[in-house]
C-alpha cells in the first residue's frame, strides 16, 4: 500500500477535507495542503506589493471621520466577502490566516483590491448582494475619500495597516468551505477527458443567408376564416362528398357530405353551449378547452366533434383513445390535459362503451388524469338548434383554435397551441404550395388527429371542398394495398402517406394486378424528412412506374409540430429531371459538417430534399445548442422558421414556450439579425444548392457521445441494413441514449422473432456491433432484445422510445437476449493509477504529522489496572479456578438458562451443577480417552450446556478444547469436511459430542465424504455415571493455553488462535468492567457459540463475572422469529448480544408485525444496550433500519451498537456502559480508494458514512500503522489497525510448524516511534479520530472506524475498492437484488446477483449493475451471474464467502439463471 503521496488534486475543497469537519487542535490537514497554502501566501505576497498605494489611501481616508457610518455594516462585509460560509466552529489563528488566502479571490493583477471601500453592493430584489465579486477593486484615480471600516464596521485608525485589520478579522471568521461548494460536481477530477482530434471537420463556409418562401398570394375568394368555408360548402354544395369511411375490410362504410358535416356540427355547437349546464350556470364558455377522444376508424364523428368545437368557439385538444389504466405514456396525456385545464372530453357511444370500466360500470381513473365529465356526440344525443340561434364566426385572430399534443424526447407531453389566425394561414400556405383544386379527391392514410393527417386531411381539404377518403390503420393492417386501391378506384388526385405505407404496399403488391396510379398529382410522403425515405420512394417509384405512377409526383415534406409544415416539395412537371440528392458523409455529420462523402460507399448517407420554404415563410439554420447562432452554410443546425402559419405556444407552460417559440438568431458576433421571432421546428438540416431544403434528423433523435451527434433514425436504419432481419422486426426498434459515467450512451431495444433461435440473435446482434461502430465509429453500449409484442407501443402502432427507455432504466424491459459492451464505448474513464515507490522514511513522515500539528493515531481503553477486581481476580486467576470458587460460595446461583424455540427454559445450570457435570466429563476423558495435559479435544455440540460443561470439563483434565459447529445433517457433503479439517488441524485426541452426533459422524452418509475409519476416539457425554468421579484436577499456568478457537476468514481461509489462561481471564475481566456484570444481572445471548466473542460470551464471561446468561441458539429463530425480541421483553433484559445475521433475520421477518407484537404487549424500552458482535466494518444501513422498526416496541435509538475484534484479539471494541454513544462519519468514497481518508458533509456525492466501532475495551491499545512501512500513521489517515492487550492471541495454531510465518503477525514491532511495544496485526485498514465527546474520564474521545479487511480489498486499476462498498450500490441497482457479492477473477470484476423475482427479469439486472458499478467506483464489470436466492456462501455470523463463491464460480458449480460477459 503506496503511501498517500501529495498528489495535486483539483478539488472543490480548498482545505483539507478533514479539516472541515475536525474541531480545534485536531487540525489534520491532508498532505496536499501545505503546497496550496504555499501557493496563496505567495499570490497574497504580489498582491500586496504596491504598499504606497495602501498607505496613500488609509491617510487620505481616515481624515473624514463622517457622523453617517459606512452602509455596508459588518454583516454585509461578511456576507460580501464570503457569501454563504456557514459560522460554524471557531478555530486557531494559524490556520485562520491560511484561511483568509483560501478565501480572498484576487480580481486582476493590476487592480489592488479595495476591501474599504464604502460603496454598498448593488443589492438584488431581495436585499441578498449582487453577483459583484467577494474582493472589489478600485483604480488608482478613484476617490479615495471614502469612509474606511472594518468588516466589525469600526472606522479604522488611520495608523493600522487596513491589510491588517482585514486579516484580524478574518481570523474570528469560521473555517468551514461553502456548504454548496461540498456538492461541486467532480466530473474534471475523475474523468479522463479525450484530446480534441486535429483532424475533425470543421464548418469552413460564410454564414447563412435567412431563404424566403415564395410570398403567400391573396386571392379574392379565400374565406375570412376555415368555420366560414364549411358554412359556405354547407349551404352552397351541401351534396358534395366531403368524407368517406372505410370499414375494416377496406370497403367504404359511409360517406359524409359538406351539408351533413355542416348540420351536425352546428348541433353539436349549439348542445355545447346551451343544453350542457343550465342557462344561468353554463358548463362550458367559449374559449374552454375540451378533449377529443376518438377512435382512427372513426374520422366522421371526429370531423363533426371537431368543426363543432371550432363553431362554437371552444378549444378542441385531440388525443388518443386510453386502452388501459396502463397505456404507455398515459400519464403524460394525463399531465397535457391538467396543463390545458380540461375538464370535458367528447366522444363517440361506441367508444366510450369500449373504454375500461370499474365494477360498478363507471370509467376508470386513468394514471395521472384530472377527473373528465365525458359527453357523447352521436347525433341522436344533440340537440336542433332553435331558428333564432347562428354560431358566431368571427374573423381568424389570434385566439387559439384547437391544440396539438406533441411527444418530447423524454416522453413529456405538451399541447401546441394554434391560432386561428395560423390555423387560417396555414391551410392557404398549403393550398398554394400543394396548388389544391375544388372538388378533388385526396386519399388520406395518416392519423387525422394531428400533423399533416389533420392539415391536409381536415382542415385544408374542408377549405377547398376536397373530398377525403380516409384509411384508418387497422385496414392497412389487414390490406396494405387498401390506398393504393381507393387511388385506383377513385381516381384520386393526391393521396397523404407515409414510408411504413409505401413499403407495406410494395410488399403486397404482386396480390394486385391492375391497379392504376396515374390519377396522381401528388404522393406527399409525410415523414419525407427521415434518412430512409429515400430508399422507401425509390422501391414503391420502382414497382409502381409500371402501374402508371410517374416520378414527378412523390413529394416529401418536412413538419414539426411547433412549426407545422415547414417545406414541401411541389410536384414537378412531367417529365422534368428529379432534384440530385445529398451524399453526405457520416463522420461529417456526426461534427455537424456537410461533407460529400467519396471514399467509403457504406459511412456514406443519401438524403434527398424536402422542396421549398412553405409560401410566405422565412427560415434559417441555427446551432441546436446554446444561443441560436446562425450556422455557416456548410454547417447542419436546428431549422428556424419565422411564419405567420406555425404554432403560438405551449399550452399552459409559458417558461418553455419562450425558448422555442420566441427565438432571435443572432450573428457570429453575438448581435441579433432582426427583430422578428423565429420558432425553433426540432428538424436538423441545411439549405442546399437552389434553396432546397435538406433534413437530416430531428434534435429529439440526437445521441450526443463524447462530442459528437448520432441521429437515433441513422442507427436504427444501419441496424435494419444488417443481415438476417428475420432475426428481428422491421419497424420494432428503439434506439436511446442514457447517462452513465458523464457521457450518452447508446442503448438499441428491438423485438425479436419468435422463431429466431439464440444463435441467430446472438450473431445478429454482434453483426450490429460492428456495422454501427465502422459506420458510425461509435460504440454501442448495451443492445438488447425483448420477446415479440413487448415493447410498448404508441397508438399507431410506433414505438414509444421515451417509455422504452424509462422501462429500460426501471429494470422492467425483461430482454429474452442482451449484449453489454462497455469496454469498448466506455472511453473516459481515469488512468490506472500508478502505485508511487515509498520514497519517504515513516520517521519523516511522523516528523511531518508533528511539524503539521498532528497527533500520531492511537486510542486506548480505560487502565485495567486501576480497577482491580477484589475477590476475584486476586484468589482465583484462572477460570477453572473461578468455577469451583463459585460452586463452593453460590452453589445454587443460576449461571446459564436454554431457550427452546416456544420461549421456555429447556435447561438451566447452577454453578454448583455446572461443576459437577465438568468433573464427570473430566473423569470419562481420564478414562475413556486416556488424554495427557496439553492434548487437544474437539468439542461437536448444537448451542447449549452440555458444549459449555464440556468445555469446563476439558479445562479441569489440562486439555485443550476445540469447539467446532456439528456438521449439517441435511448437508453432509457442503459441511462436514470442514469439521474433519478442524480435527486434522488441531491433532485432536478425542471428540466429546452427543449420542445423535456420533451416529451421524459414522453413518454412510458421512462416509461418502470423509474417511470415517480414522475418526480419534469419540466420546458420547449423554450418559455419564452415576457415581461421584474422583476429583482431578490440574491447574493451569498463565501461559498455558486455555482453548483453540477456530474459525473460517470470509476469504475462506481456516484459522486457529492460540487463547492463553491469561488472556481468557484478562478479556472477560476487559468486558465485565466495559458492561458492568454482577452476579445480579441477565444478560440474553442470541449468537453462535463457536468462535470469537461469541463464544467468550456464551461459555466463559458467565462463569467470570457471574451474571447470568439466558442463551437463545440463532438457529430456532427461523422456526419462531419474534423469540429473541420476546425475551428481551419478558426478562426486561439490560443488555443483549446478537449477530448481524439475527438482526437482519428480525428486520426482514419482523418489520411488518411491529402493530402485532405492540398488541401481545412486546416492549423493548427495557434494553439499554443491544451489542452485534462482528468482524466487519459496523453495517449503519442494517442497525438504523433495525432502530427504526422496532422505536414502536420502545427501543431507544441509543441502545444498537457495535463490537469489534479479529483473529489476533478476539474484543477490540465493545459499546458498553461508560462511553459516549457511537460516532458517524461521512467520508469521501474517492480518497478510501487511494488510501485516504477524507472527512465530507452528510449527503456529499460520493460519500459514505461509517459507523464507530464501539468503544475499546479497558487495557487495550490501538494505533494505525502503514502496512507497508510499519511506520505509525496521524489521526484520520488509514492504515492497518494494530493493537496491544493483554488478551491478545498468543498466535496462530497452524499445522505443520509453520507458526514462525505467521507469529510475526502477533508480535510486531513499529519500525519507528515506541519500539519496545508488541504489537498484533488484526489485518483490518481502519483510522482513528478524536472525537469532540469526552469519555467516563472527562478526556476528548477517540473513536476507531473499521473500514475492511485487507484480505477482502480488491486492487483494481490501482485503486483498493472494498467489495461491501461495490456490493451496497448493486444491490440498490434493482428491487429485485436480494443480495449480491463481488470478487475478481484475472483482472476482471465479476458480480453475483441474488434473483428474489421472476426469471424474467434476470436479464433486466444486467445493465443496470453495469451502469451503478461504473457510475458510483468507475469500474467495468466484466462479467454479472444472476443466481437464485441463496447462493452466495454466508458464514455464522453473517458475513459472505466472497472465495468460496469464486471457486464455485470457476468451478462451474453456480447454476446460474445467466451469465453476461460484458465484452
Amino acid at each position: 500500500m503506496a503511501l498517500p503521496m501529495p498528489t495535486k488534486r483539483r478539488s472543490a475543497f480548498v482545505q483539507s477535507p478533514v479539516e472541515n469537519c475536525t474541531p480545534p487542535d485536531t487540525s489534520s490537514a491532508s498532505e496536499d495542503e501545505g503546497s496550496l497554502r504555499r501557493r496563496q501566501a505567495a499570490t497574497l505576497a504580489q498582491s500586496l506589493q504596491s504598499s504606497e498605494f495602501w498607505i496613500n489611501r488609509s491617510l487620505q481616508g481616515s481624515s473624514t471621520s463622517s457622523s453617517a457610518s459606512s452602509t455596508l455594516s459588518h454583516g454585509d462585509t461578511s456576507k460580501s466577502q464570503s457569501q454563504g460560509l456557514n459560522h460554524t466552529h471557531n478555530h486557531t489563528q494559524g490556520n485562520a490566516l491560511a484561511d483568509v488566502l483560501a478565501h480572498t479571490r484576487i480580481e486582476s493583477s493590476s487592480v489592488q483590491p479595495d476591501i474599504t471601500s464604502s460603496v454598498p453592493q448593488e443589492r438584488g430584489p431581495r436585499g441578498e448582494p449582487g453577483p459583484g465579486p467577494a474582493v472589489r477593486g478600485m483604480s488608482r484615480g478613484q476617490s479615495r475619500s471614502s469612509m474606511m471600516e472594518t468588516a466589525d464596521g469600526v472606522p479604522v485608525n488611520s495608523r493600522v495597516s487596513t491589510k491588517i485589520q482585514q486579516l484580524l478579522n478574518t481570523l474570528k471568521r469560521p473555517k468551514r468551505p461553502p456548504l454548496s461548494e461540498f456538492f461541486l460536481d467532480d466530473a474534471e477530477e475523475i474523468v479522463e477527458v479525450p484530446r480534441p482530434d486535429p483532424n475533425t471537420p470543421r464548418p469552413e463556409g460564410r454564414q447563412m443567408v435567412p431563404v424566403k418562401g415564395e410570398p403567400l398570394g391573396v386571392v379574392s375568394n379565400w374565406p375570412p376564416a376555415l368555420q366560414a368555408s364549411l358554412a359556405r360548402w354547407g349551404a352552397t354544395q351541401a351534396k358534395s362528398p366531403a368524407l368517406t369511411t372505410l370499414d375494416i375490410t377496406g370497403k367504404p362504410l359511409y360517406t359524409l357530405t359538406y351539408g351533413k358535416l355542416w348540420s351536425r356540427s352546428l348541433k353539436l355547437a349549439y348542445t355545447l353551449l346551451n343544453k350542457l349546464g343550465t342557462k344561468s350556470e353554463p358548463v362550458l364558455k367559449p374559449g374552454d378547452r375540451v378533449a377529443l377522444v376518438y377512435p382512427n376508424s372513426d374520422p366522421g364523428m371526429f370531423w363533426v366533434a371537431f368543426y363543432g368545437c371550432l363553431l362554437a368557439e371552444v378549444i378542441p385538444v385531440p388525443i388518443e383513445v386510453p386502452l388501459s389504466r396502463k397505456d404507455a405514456g398515459g400519464q403524460q396525456i394525463g399531465f397535457l390535459l391538467g396543463s390545458c385545464g380540461i375538464g370535458l372530453a367528447l366522444t363517440s357511444e361506441v367508444c366510450l362503451k369500449g373504454l375500461p370500466k370499474t365494477p360498478s360500470g363507471e370509467i376508470v381513473q386513468f394514471k395521472g388524469w384530472p377527473r373528465l365529465r365525458w359527453v357523447v356526440t352521436d347525433t341522436k344525443y344533440l340537440t336542433k338548434p332553435s331558428k333564432d340561434w347562428q354560431p358566431h364566426i368571427p374573423t381568424a385572430n389570434t385566439d387559439t383554435a384547437y391544440i396539438e399534443y406533441k411527444a418530447s424526447k423524454e416522453g413529456t407531453v405538451m399541447g401546441v397551441a394554434v391560432s386561428k389566425l395560423s390555423m387560417l394561414t396555414h391551410c392557404q400556405a398549403l393550398t398554394q404550395a400543394c396548388n389544391y383544386c375544388e372538388g378533388e379527391t385526396l386519399v388520406n392514410v395518416l392519423d387525422f388527429k394531428k400533423d399533416m393527417g389533420l392539415w391536409h386531411g381536415v382542415l385544408t381539404s374542408v377549405m377547398n371542398r376536397i373530398h377525403t377518403i380516409s384509411v384508418p390503420y387497422a385496414v392497412m393492417k389487414a390490406c396494405p394495398l387498401s390506398w393504393v386501391q381507393r387511388v385506383h378506384v377513385s381516381k384520386a388526385r393526391v393521396a397523404l402517406v407515409k414510408c411504413r405505407d409505401l413499403h407495406w404496399a410494395m410488399m403486397a403488391h404482386r396480390e394486385q394486378k391492375d391497379t392504376n396510379l396515374s390519377s396522381l398529382r401528388m404522393l406527399i410522403v409525410a415523414d419525407g424528412a427521415n434518412p430512409w425515405s429515400v430508399s422507401s420512394c425509390d422501391a414503391f417509384l420502382n414497382v409502381f412506374q409500371s402501374h402508371g405512377l410517374k416520378p414527378e409526383v412523390i413529394c416529401p415534406c418536412a413538419s414539426s409540430p411547433e412549426g407545422m409544415t415547414v417545406a414541401i416539395r411541389r410536384p414537378g412537371a412531367r417529365g422534368a429531371p428529379l432534384p440530385a440528392r445529398a451524399v453526405l458523409s457520416m463522420g461529417g455529420l456526426s461534427h455537424s459538417v456537410i461533407r460529400v462523402n467519396t471514399e467509403d460507399k457504406n459511412s456514406a448517407l443519401t438524403v434527398q430534399d424536402v422542396g421549398h420554404v412553405m409560401p410566405g415563410a422565412l427560415m434559417c439554420i441555427v446551432r441546436p445548442d446554446g444561443s441560436p447562432m446562425l450556422c455557416k452554410t456548410d454547417e447542419i443546425g436546428e431549422i428556424v422558421l419565422n411564419s405567420r402559419a406555425g404554432g403560438t405556444m405551449y399550452y399552459g407552460l409559458p417558461g418553455v414556450t419562450k425558448n422555442t417559440f420566441e427565438v432571435i438568431p443572432v450573428n457570429s458576433g453575438g448581435t441579433p439579425i432582426g427583430d422578428v421571432t423565429f420558432i425553433r421546428t426540432g428538424l436538423l438540416g441545411f439549405v442546399g444548392p437552389g434553396s432546397l431544403v435538406f433534413v437530416v434528423g430531428k434534435t429529439e433523435g440526437l445521441l450526443l457521445v463524447s462530442g459528437r451527434r448520432h441521429n437515433a433514425d441513422d442507427l436504427v436504419a444501419t441496424a435494419l441494413a444488417v443481415e438476417p432481419v428475420k432475426t428481428v422486426y422491421r419497424g420494432r426498434i428503439a434506439v436511446f441514449s442514457v447517462t452513465v459515467f458523464y457521457d450518452e450512451r447508446i442503448v438499441i431495444v428491438a423485438e425479436q422473432r419468435p422463431d429466431a433461435s439464440e444463435e441467430d440473435s446472438f450473431q445478429w446482434m454482434s453483426r450490429v456491433l460492428q456495422a454501427i461502430d465502422s459506420i458510425h465509429q461509435v460504440g454501442l453500449y448495451c443492445l438488447a432484445l425483448v420477446p415479440a409484442n413487448t415493447l410498448p407501443k404508441t397508438p399507431l402502432g410506433g414505438i414509444h422510445v421515451s417509455e422504452t427507455k424509462q422501462c429500460f432504466l426501471d429494470g422492467s424491459l425483461h430482454p429474452c437476449n442482451i449484449l453489454m459492451c462497455p469496454h469498448t464505448c466506455v472511453t473516459n474513464l481515469p488512468k490506472p493509477r500508478q502505485k508511487q515507490p515509498v520514497g519517504v522514511g515513516p520517521a519523516s513522515i511522523m516528523v511531518g504529522n508533528l511539524v503539521a500539528g498532528k497527533r500520531i493515531a492511537q486510542a486506548a481503553g480505560r487502565e485495567l489496572a486501576l480497577i482491580e477486581d477484589q475477590e476475584l481476580s486476586r484468589k482465583h486467576q484462572f477460570l477453572s479456578e473461578a468455577l469451583q470458587w463459585r460452586a463452593q460460595s453460590d452453589p445454587d446461583h443460576v449461571l446459564f438458562m436454554l431457550l427452546n424455540a416456544k420461549g421456555a427454559a429447556v435447561s438451566t445450570a447452577t454453578c454448583l451443577q455446572l461443576h459437577k457435570r465438568a468433573e464427570k466429563i473430566t473423569a470419562s476423558l481420564q478414562e475413556r480417552g486416556g488424554l495427557n495435559t496439553g492434548d487437544s479435544v474437539v468439542l461437536l455440540y448444537p448451542p447449549g450446556i452440555d458444549l459449555i460443561a464440556a468445555f469446563y470439563g476439558c479445562l479441569y483434565a489440562g486439555c485443550i478444547p476445540v469447539t467446532v459447529r456439528p456438521p449439517h445433517p441435511q448437508n453432509l457433503a457442503a459441511t462436514l469436511p470442514t469439521v474433519r479439517m478442524i480435527i486434522d488441524v488441531s491433532k485432536a485426541a478425542c471428540i466429546l459430542t452427543t449420542q445423535s452426533l456420533m451416529k451421524t459422524l459414522r453413518s454412510k452418509e458421512a462416509a461418502a465424504s470423509v474417511n470415517v475409519k480414522t475418526w480419534p476416539t469419540i466420546i458420547d457425554t449423554d450418559d455419564l455415571s452415576r457415581k461421584r468421579p474422583p476429583p482431578i484436577y490440574k491447574p493451569p499456568t498463565a501461559e498455558m493455553l486455555a482453548y483453540l478457537d477456530f474459525s473460517v476468514s470470509t476469504t475462506g481461509m481456516l484459522t486457529g488462535v492460540k487463547i492463553s489462561h491469561a488472556a481468557v481471564s484478562a478479556l472477560c475481566r476487559s468486558v465485565k468492567l466495559q458492561c458492568e456484570l454482577y452476579s445480579s444481572r441477565q444478560v440474553a445471548i442470541c449468537l453462535d457459540p463457536y468462535c470469537g466473542l461469541g463464544f467468550v460470551l456464551w461459555c466463559i464471561s458467565s462463569v467470570y463475572s457471574g451474571h447470568q446468561s439466558i442463551l437463545i441458539p440463532p438457529m430456532e429463530l427461523e422456526s419462531s422469529l419474534p423469540l429473541w425480541l420476546s425475551t428481551l421483553s419478558q426478562y426486561k433484559i439490560r443488555d443483549t448480544f446478537c449477530s448481524y445475521s439475527v438482526m437482519e433475520l428480525c428486520t426482514k421477518g419482523l418489520g411488518t408485525q411491529t402493530e402485532t407484537l405492540k398488541a401481545r404487549g412486546l416492549n423493548l424500552s427495557c434494553v439499554r444496550s443491544c451489542v452485534v458482535v462482528a468482524e466487519e466494518r459496523p453495517r449503519l444501513a442494517l442497525s438504523q433500519s433495525f432502530s427504526k422498526l422496532f422505536k414502536d416496541l420502545g427501543l431507544s435509538p441509543r441502545a444498537v451498537s457495535t463490537a469489534f475484534g479479529s483473529r489476533v484479539n478476539l474484543a477490540i471494541c465493545l459499546q458498553g456502559t461508560a462511553g459516549p454513544d457511537p460516532s458517524t462519519v461521512y467520508v469521501d468514497m474517492k480518497s478510501l480508494r487511494h488510501d485516504r481518508v477524507r472527512l465530507v458533509e452528510r449527503g456529499a456525492p460520493q460519500s459514505l458514512p461509517l459507523m464507530e466501532s464501539g468503544t475499546i475495551l479497558p487495557g487495550v491499545r490501538v494505533i494505525i500503522v502503514n502496512p507497508e512501512t510499519k511506520g505509525p500513521l496521524g489521526d484520520s489517515h488509514l492504515g492497518e489497525i494494530w493493537v496491544n492487550s493483554p488478551h491478545n492471541a498468543s498466535g496462530y495454531y497452524t499445522i505443520y510448524g509453520e507458526e514462525s510465518l505467521q507469529a510475526a503477525h502477533f508480535n510486531m514491532r513499529l519500525s519507528f516511534g515506541e519500539p519496545h511495544t508488541l504489537w498484533a496485526r488484526t489485518g483490518y485498514l481502519g483510522f482513528v479520530r478524536r472525537t469532540e465527546l469526552l469519555d467516563a474520564s472527562g478526556d476528548r474521545h477517540d473513536a476507531l472506524f473499521v473500514v475492511g479487511s485487507l484480505d477482502e480489498t480488491l486492487e483494481l486499476r490501482g485503486l483498493r475498492y472494498h467489495p461491501i462498498d461495490i456490493e451496497t450500490s448493486v444491490s440498490r441497482a434493482h428491487r429485485s437484488i436480494a443480495e449480491s457479492a463481488v470478487f475478481t477473477w484475472t483482472n476482471l470484476l465479476v458480480v453475483v446477483a441474488e434473483l428474489s423475482g421472476s426469471e424474467q427479469e434476470a436479464l433486466d439486472l444486467v445493465p443496470l449493475v453495469t451502469n451503478v458499478v461504473l457510475e458510483e467506483h468507475h469500474l467495468i464489470v466484466g462479467v454479472v451471474v444472476v443466481v437464485d436466492p441463496g447462493v452466495i456462501p454466508i458464514n455464522s455470523r453473517g458475513e459472505k464467502q466472497r472465495m468460496h463463491l469464486r471457486d464455485s464460480f470457476l468451478a462451474d458449480q453456480l447454476d446460474p439463471i445467466y451469465v453476461a460477459y460484458n465484452m
